[in-house]
């Protein structure tokens, strides 16, 4: 019985699985040296990611203004910080580290992670979606924010024009 003649042609040569299993061998061995040599920052450094692929050149207005509004503090200043790793990256905290301390849900994270989530627009906590600007500080956010993109500039000439 077996397999009909056309099925023949699906299979891979054995000598090709081989290789493809020892190249992933090799693989998990370079891995696994680095990270027993302490570099696993050279496997996944931000130089790897280019800012043309996935990340805005220009952040938006909202991302400039949120900087301001976020505290930027050393780790080792944070009293009896809750985590010890960023939620964004995985990688632990160290203590002259600069992070974001959310003021509205105490959760922090490394600049350059919550940085890059602003740049794409999001306003609120990449852990629990809580909003990054406080409810009582949400209307000075929302005046400077029409003020940095021009609306309110737009608004006056409108208005002027009208009446």
């Amino acid at each position: 019985m077996g397999f009909p003649v056309g099925c023949t042609e699906v299979f891979f040569p054995t000598i090709f699985l081989h290789l493809l299993s020892l190249l992933d061998l090799l693989k998990r061995l370079i891995l696994y040296l680095f990270r027993l040599l302490g570099l696993p920052e050279f496997l996944h450094s931000d130089a790897a990611v280019s800012p043309e692929v996935g990340f805005p050149l220009n952040p938006p207005a909202s991302a400039v203004l949120l900087r301001e509004f976020l505290p930027v503090v050393k780790f080792s200043d944070v009293p009896q910080a809750a985590a010890e790793s960023c939620a964004v990256c995985l990688y632990e905290f160290e203590g002259a580290e600069e992070i974001r301390w959310l003021t509205n849900c105490k959760h922090i994270f490394h600049r350059g992670c919550v940085d890059r989530w602003m740049d794409h627009d999001q306003k609120t906590c990449p852990l629990c979606r809580t909003p990054f600007v406080p409810d009582g500080m949400m209307d000075e956010f929302n005046q400077r924010l029409w003020a940095a993109s021009g609306i309110a500039e737009f608004d006056s000439e409108f208005n002027s024009v009208l009446g």
